[in-house]
This record gives structure tokens, sequence and C-alpha cells, in this order.
């Protein structure tokens, strides 16, 4: 398969037509079997320890029945319908648990390819151009996570921090963007912070990525209303996706954002999600949960007038949009 690079022509968003099937880790899913709502970012198995104390970990041996039961909760009491896990390269990835606790859960998993923020690079970005970390990732989306059979279904979650992304960061946005044009995918984006959202846009649409392929991570953490308007109304999706993490950003606030998104006219580009990326963040812990959101928060946004078809295209038709390409606002 040709990949897009500087020197190499690039399919058009007419070359790729929404996909019918979703990539899951335990092989194509219908788009129209999702009928509950979706988790956009989530993390079932992570390590990004660094200093050895162990709390930013999900441990697949550790925490993968706590992880299986939340996970089995949700389907019967939500109707959760599918998680989007953004556990790239470089993250403690574990393609094989992910089968595992979709199987034993019942709810579908997406797995990512990508890589992180610089902090957590790999070896393998140093010095590498964009035309070979692009060859890297065609080749996981085309062959898989090594011989597991297992293939990702989106890139994600693509990093940088601050309001421009390093030297690394960058080449690894580009290539991000030349491998979903190459393949169909679509990007999702970690902005540390909040911030950085319109540089990562700017960098991907102008490697030819389209905007309706891409979400921008973290936005609930930037209390900066017209930004959200700004990469919204570019045809992007903003990712709310840290909901229940106070510590970060209090609801409160994130309420008032999503809510002057949604009056906006942008409910059509609003994706949700609780980013659980530490075993203490498990329920059995005494954590938020996964749940949060449709426990918690969602009973918020519906007593702010919110109604339900809003809800279910935030949290089902928009995910689905996302993953596949589909440009409208029609029912899956």
């Amino acid at each position: 398969m040709q990949h897009a690079d500087s020197g190499t022509a690039r399919r058009t968003d007419d070359d790729v037509p929404p996909a019918r099937h979703l990539r899951t880790v335990t092989g194509p899913l219908p788009v129209s079997a999702v009928r509950g709502p979706a988790l956009a970012h989530e993390h079932l198995v992570l390590d990004l320890d660094r200093a050895g104390e162990g709390a930013a970990v999900l441990d697949a041996d550790r925490h993968g029945a706590a992880v299986v039961a939340e996970l089995a909760a949700l389907r019967e009491e939500y109707g959760l319908g599918l998680v989007v896990e953004l556990t790239c390269r470089g993250m403690g990835r574990h393609p094989q648990a992910l089968a595992r606790i979709s199987a034993q859960s019942g709810v579908p998993v997406v797995a990512a390819t990508g890589w992180y923020y610089e902090p957590f690079h790999p070896a393998e970005l140093d010095g590498a151009s964009v035309e070979e970390l692009t060859a890297t990732l065609v080749k996981e989306i085309d062959d898989g996570f090594g011989d597991t059979g297992i293939r990702p279904g989106v890139l994600g979650e693509i990093g940088s921090h601050g309001d421009t992304p390093t030297d690394p960061e960058t080449r690894a946005l580009l290539a991000s963007a030349h491998a979903a044009v190459a393949t169909g995918l679509s990007v999702a984006t970690h902005a540390q912070l909040g911030r950085g959202a319109l540089a990562q846009l700017e960098l991907l649409t102008g490697a030819g990525l389209p905007p309706h392929r891409i979400s921008l991570g973290h936005q609930d953490l930037l209390d900066t209303p017209t930004v959200h308007r700004e990469l919204a109304a570019s045809g992007a999706y903003v990712a709310f996706d840290t909901v229940g993490k106070e510590s970060y950003q209090s609801d409160t606030t994130r309420l008032r954002l999503l809510l002057a998104l949604v009056e906006a006219g942008h409910a059509d580009r609003v994706l949700l999600s609780c980013d659980i990326s530490r075993h203490a963040y498990l329920r059995s812990e005494g954590g938020q949960g996964y749940g949060y959101l449709f426990r918690s928060f969602l009973p918020r946004v519906r007593a702010a007038g919110v109604g339900e078809d809003l809800i279910d295209l935030m949290t089902r038709r928009n995910p689905l949009r996302f993953l596949t390409g589909a440009d409208t606002k029609e029912n899956h």
C-alpha cells in the first residue's frame, strides 16, 4: 500500500468512503451492532510508570479482572456498546489482554497505534524520518500487532505538550496523518492539559487528513470556549475525555464548557469519556471508574436541559462517525 508523504499522491476524502465495520480486538464489528453508548478515550491496560511507584499502571494480571467486571456491569446497566482504547506504542500496550477483556466483558474494544507525547516516546523515534515512521504505522495497521492477528482500528493517542509540538512530536503527528490518509483510519490526539490542539489540527490537516477524521484530546482541561468553537467549526471532534478527573478540572467547569459548545450548535463534534489511566481510578479501588460519565456526569448534563437525542449523538453516533469517517449527522 502506498502511504502519503511529501513526495507521493494523497488520497482525497472521496477516495476513502466511510467504513461499514469497526476494527475491534476480536474482529470486524458492523457499525449497526453498536446500539449503546461508547467511551471514546479509555485505557484498559497500560504502563506509564517512570518513577517506579506503580501508580500510572493498569496491569493485565493484577487489574484485568476488575476492568472486566466494570465493563460488564456498564454493559448491563447502561448498554455500553464500545470502548476506544488509546494505549499506543510505548505506553504498555497489550493487544492480547485487550482481546481477553473484551471477550470476557462482552464489550467490543478498538485498539490503537501511534505514539504518545515526547516524555514517553520509545527509542524507535530517535532520528526516524516522517516517512519511516509512517511506514511503521501502516505496516502495523495492515498486518496487525506482531503475530497476534489483532489490528488497530484508530491512531491515538498521538501526543504533544505545550502550545507547539516538539520536533519528535511533530514527526509522530505527521506520520499519523499520512498513515491515516493511506489506510482510512482516524486520529485521536493527546493535547497535554488541553493545550496545543490548534497546532495539532494545523499539522494533521496540512498533511491531508480531513478534519472530521481528527479528535483533539483533553479539551475539557482548557477553559477557553473560543478554542473549542474554532476546533468544532473546522469539522474536527472536540474531546471532553477526562470527565471525573476533578484534580485536573472541576466537573462544574467541564459542564459549563460542554454546555457552551452545545449551545453554539456543535453537539455533533463532541466526544465524551473518562480517560481511566491508573489503577486507583478503578471502582474496586475506590475510584470513579469507567462508568462515572454515565453515573454522575450525564445526569448533570440532562438536568441542564440537554435532551436524549443529543446525549445519544455525543455518546454513540459521534464516536461511530469519528471512527468510520462518516461526516453526516445521520443515525447509524
